[in-house]
Protein backbone atom coordinates (compact mmCIF):
# COMPACT_ATOMS: atom_id res chain seq x y z
CA UNK A 1 0.00 0.00 0.00
CA UNK A 2 3.01 2.10 1.02
CA UNK A 3 4.76 1.87 -2.91
CA UNK A 4 0.84 2.61 -3.97
CA UNK A 5 0.46 5.79 -2.80
CA UNK A 6 3.77 6.67 -2.84
CA UNK A 7 5.03 6.22 -6.57
CA UNK A 8 2.92 8.50 -8.27
CA UNK A 9 5.20 11.74 -6.05
CA UNK A 10 8.42 9.81 -6.62
CA UNK A 11 7.59 9.88 -10.36
CA UNK A 12 6.73 13.18 -10.53
CA UNK A 13 9.81 14.05 -8.61
CA UNK A 14 12.01 12.60 -11.13
CA UNK A 15 15.62 13.93 -10.88
CA UNK A 16 17.65 16.16 -13.19
CA UNK A 17 19.59 13.35 -15.02
CA UNK A 18 16.15 11.73 -16.20
CA UNK A 19 14.81 11.82 -19.14
CA UNK A 20 11.97 12.90 -17.55
CA UNK A 21 12.59 15.58 -16.19
CA UNK A 22 9.94 17.96 -15.04
CA UNK A 23 7.50 15.39 -16.58
CA UNK A 24 4.29 15.03 -14.09
CA UNK A 25 3.16 11.24 -13.10
CA UNK A 26 0.10 11.47 -15.32
CA UNK A 27 1.65 12.35 -18.15
CA UNK A 28 4.62 10.23 -17.64
CA UNK A 29 1.51 6.91 -17.47
CA UNK A 30 -0.60 8.62 -20.68
CA UNK A 31 2.68 8.26 -22.71
CA UNK A 32 4.27 4.88 -21.52
CA UNK A 33 0.42 3.44 -22.23
CA UNK A 34 0.35 5.07 -25.67
CA UNK A 35 4.11 2.94 -26.08
CA UNK A 36 2.22 -0.14 -24.96
CA UNK A 37 -0.24 -0.22 -26.82
CA UNK A 38 0.82 1.23 -30.51
CA UNK A 39 3.53 -1.08 -30.33
CA UNK A 40 1.94 -4.47 -30.26
CA UNK A 41 -1.54 -3.17 -32.32
CA UNK A 42 0.04 -1.75 -35.08
CA UNK A 43 1.34 -5.03 -36.62
CA UNK A 44 -1.36 -6.64 -35.63
CA UNK A 45 -3.33 -4.18 -37.45
CA UNK A 46 -1.66 -4.32 -40.34
CA UNK A 47 -1.31 -8.16 -40.19
CA UNK A 48 -4.78 -8.42 -40.41
CA UNK A 49 -6.10 -5.86 -42.43
CA UNK A 50 -5.92 -8.06 -45.65
CA UNK A 51 -6.95 -11.07 -43.65
CA UNK A 52 -11.48 -11.60 -44.09
CA UNK A 53 -13.56 -11.33 -41.36
CA UNK A 54 -15.87 -14.70 -42.03
CA UNK A 55 -19.00 -14.57 -40.33
CA UNK A 56 -21.98 -16.50 -40.54
CA UNK A 57 -25.56 -14.19 -40.44
CA UNK A 58 -29.27 -15.81 -40.89
CA UNK A 59 -31.87 -13.45 -42.80
CA UNK A 60 -35.42 -14.60 -42.52
CA UNK A 61 -37.81 -14.22 -45.71
CA UNK A 62 -41.85 -14.89 -46.41
CA UNK A 63 -42.17 -18.43 -46.54
CA UNK A 64 -44.40 -20.23 -49.29
CA UNK A 65 -47.42 -20.57 -47.05
CA UNK A 66 -47.63 -16.32 -47.22
CA UNK A 67 -49.15 -14.72 -49.44
CA UNK A 68 -47.14 -12.52 -52.45
CA UNK A 69 -44.45 -14.12 -51.14
CA UNK A 70 -41.56 -15.18 -53.51
CA UNK A 71 -41.40 -18.39 -54.87
CA UNK A 72 -38.64 -20.52 -53.28
CA UNK A 73 -37.11 -21.05 -57.32
CA UNK A 74 -36.70 -17.57 -57.54
CA UNK A 75 -35.07 -16.83 -54.36
CA UNK A 76 -32.71 -19.19 -55.56
CA UNK A 77 -32.68 -17.67 -58.78
CA UNK A 78 -31.88 -14.07 -57.33
CA UNK A 79 -29.33 -15.18 -54.91
CA UNK A 80 -27.66 -16.97 -58.13
CA UNK A 81 -27.92 -13.07 -60.26
CA UNK A 82 -26.50 -11.27 -57.75
CA UNK A 83 -23.18 -13.32 -57.04
CA UNK A 84 -23.10 -13.54 -61.19
CA UNK A 85 -23.06 -9.81 -60.81
CA UNK A 86 -20.55 -9.52 -59.14
CA UNK A 87 -18.17 -12.11 -60.79
CA UNK A 88 -19.08 -15.12 -58.50
CA UNK A 89 -18.78 -18.95 -59.96
CA UNK A 90 -20.79 -21.34 -58.52
CA UNK A 91 -18.61 -23.82 -56.47
CA UNK A 92 -21.22 -26.57 -55.49
CA UNK A 93 -24.95 -27.43 -55.49
CA UNK A 94 -26.80 -29.22 -52.68
CA UNK A 95 -28.40 -28.67 -49.90
CA UNK A 96 -25.35 -26.01 -49.06
CA UNK A 97 -24.69 -23.68 -52.25
CA UNK A 98 -21.14 -22.44 -52.73
CA UNK A 99 -20.29 -19.55 -54.64
CA UNK A 100 -16.50 -18.49 -54.90
CA UNK A 101 -15.23 -14.99 -56.31
CA UNK A 102 -12.29 -12.54 -56.80
CA UNK A 103 -12.46 -10.33 -54.08
CA UNK A 104 -10.46 -7.16 -55.22
CA UNK A 105 -8.71 -4.78 -52.77
CA UNK A 106 -10.22 -1.98 -51.14
CA UNK A 107 -8.15 1.50 -51.53
CA UNK A 108 -10.53 3.34 -48.76
CA UNK A 109 -9.23 0.14 -46.67
CA UNK A 110 -5.80 0.49 -47.25
CA UNK A 111 -5.61 4.14 -47.03
CA UNK A 112 -7.17 4.00 -43.56
CA UNK A 113 -5.45 1.09 -42.21
CA UNK A 114 -2.36 3.80 -43.69
CA UNK A 115 -3.65 6.75 -41.07
CA UNK A 116 -3.66 4.46 -38.43
CA UNK A 117 -0.61 3.46 -38.95
CA UNK A 118 0.94 6.78 -39.21
CA UNK A 119 -0.55 8.16 -35.83
CA UNK A 120 0.78 4.79 -34.59
CA UNK A 121 3.92 5.56 -35.10
CA UNK A 122 3.48 9.04 -33.98
CA UNK A 123 2.47 7.63 -30.86
CA UNK A 124 5.66 5.38 -30.37
CA UNK A 125 7.85 8.51 -32.01
CA UNK A 126 6.97 10.42 -29.04
CA UNK A 127 7.76 8.19 -26.07
CA UNK A 128 11.37 7.70 -28.06
CA UNK A 129 12.23 11.53 -28.43
CA UNK A 130 11.42 11.56 -24.71
CA UNK A 131 13.20 8.92 -23.60
CA UNK A 132 16.53 9.71 -25.73
CA UNK A 133 16.39 13.23 -25.66
CA UNK A 134 19.92 13.14 -27.77
CA UNK A 135 17.84 12.02 -30.66
CA UNK A 136 14.67 13.85 -30.01
CA UNK A 137 12.24 14.81 -33.13
CA UNK A 138 14.46 12.71 -35.30
CA UNK A 139 11.93 9.45 -34.08
CA UNK A 140 9.49 10.81 -36.13
CA UNK A 141 11.08 10.00 -39.13
CA UNK A 142 9.35 6.24 -38.04
CA UNK A 143 6.05 8.15 -39.86
CA UNK A 144 7.58 7.92 -43.20
CA UNK A 145 7.38 4.00 -42.28
CA UNK A 146 3.56 4.15 -42.40
CA UNK A 147 3.05 3.94 -46.23
CA UNK A 148 4.34 0.34 -46.18
CA UNK A 149 0.88 -0.61 -44.51
CA UNK A 150 -0.65 0.90 -47.67
CA UNK A 151 2.03 -1.13 -50.22
CA UNK A 152 1.41 -4.65 -47.65
CA UNK A 153 -2.42 -4.60 -48.15
CA UNK A 154 -2.68 -3.79 -51.91
CA UNK A 155 -0.14 -6.43 -52.58
CA UNK A 156 -2.21 -9.01 -50.12
CA UNK A 157 -5.66 -7.72 -50.06
CA UNK A 158 -6.95 -9.06 -53.66
CA UNK A 159 -7.66 -12.76 -52.28
CA UNK A 160 -10.31 -15.84 -53.55
CA UNK A 161 -13.36 -15.37 -51.01
CA UNK A 162 -15.98 -18.50 -50.32
CA UNK A 163 -19.84 -17.53 -49.84
CA UNK A 164 -21.89 -20.53 -48.41
CA UNK A 165 -25.77 -19.80 -48.72
CA UNK A 166 -28.08 -22.22 -47.03
CA UNK A 167 -32.36 -21.88 -47.57
CA UNK A 168 -34.59 -23.59 -44.96
CA UNK A 169 -38.29 -23.35 -45.07
CA UNK A 170 -40.14 -24.03 -41.73
CA UNK A 171 -42.06 -26.57 -41.30
CA UNK A 172 -45.29 -24.27 -41.27
CA UNK A 173 -44.13 -22.80 -44.69
CA UNK A 174 -44.69 -19.46 -43.18
CA UNK A 175 -40.90 -18.61 -42.86
CA UNK A 176 -37.75 -19.65 -45.05
CA UNK A 177 -34.32 -19.00 -43.18
CA UNK A 178 -31.64 -17.82 -45.55
CA UNK A 179 -28.02 -18.71 -43.63
CA UNK A 180 -25.65 -16.99 -45.61
CA UNK A 181 -21.42 -17.81 -44.48
CA UNK A 182 -18.53 -15.44 -46.04
CA UNK A 183 -16.88 -12.17 -45.78
CA UNK A 184 -18.51 -10.02 -43.78
CA UNK A 185 -18.04 -7.00 -45.82
CA UNK A 186 -19.62 -9.14 -48.60
CA UNK A 187 -22.83 -10.55 -46.52
CA UNK A 188 -23.22 -7.21 -45.62
CA UNK A 189 -23.54 -5.95 -49.03
CA UNK A 190 -25.80 -8.97 -50.73
CA UNK A 191 -28.00 -8.00 -47.50
CA UNK A 192 -28.56 -4.36 -48.74
CA UNK A 193 -28.87 -4.94 -52.20
CA UNK A 194 -31.07 -7.62 -52.08
CA UNK A 195 -33.43 -6.42 -48.84
CA UNK A 196 -32.84 -8.88 -46.63
CA UNK A 197 -33.67 -8.49 -42.66
CA UNK A 198 -31.44 -10.58 -40.22
CA UNK A 199 -33.72 -13.17 -38.29
CA UNK A 200 -34.60 -11.50 -34.85
CA UNK A 201 -34.26 -7.89 -36.20
CA UNK A 202 -36.79 -5.23 -37.41
CA UNK A 203 -36.39 -3.39 -40.12
CA UNK A 204 -36.59 0.49 -39.79
CA UNK A 205 -36.68 2.70 -42.81
CA UNK A 206 -34.01 5.68 -43.16
CA UNK A 207 -36.17 9.13 -43.43
CA UNK A 208 -34.93 9.38 -46.93
CA UNK A 209 -36.83 6.15 -47.71
CA UNK A 210 -40.26 6.09 -49.62
CA UNK A 211 -42.97 4.98 -47.48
Amino acid sequence: MFLATQAPSALAEVGSGSPFEGATANSLYVTLALFIMSVPGIYSQVKRAPVASKKRKTFEVAGPAREGAMPMDDRARQIFKYFKRYNYELKETGEVISFVGLYAADKGQAAAVTFYTFIGMGSIALVLSIITPEIGSWWYLLCLLSPGAYAYYMSRGTRQEEVRVKMVTLDDEQTTDITVEGDIEEILRMAKELDLVEKGMVRVKGILESA
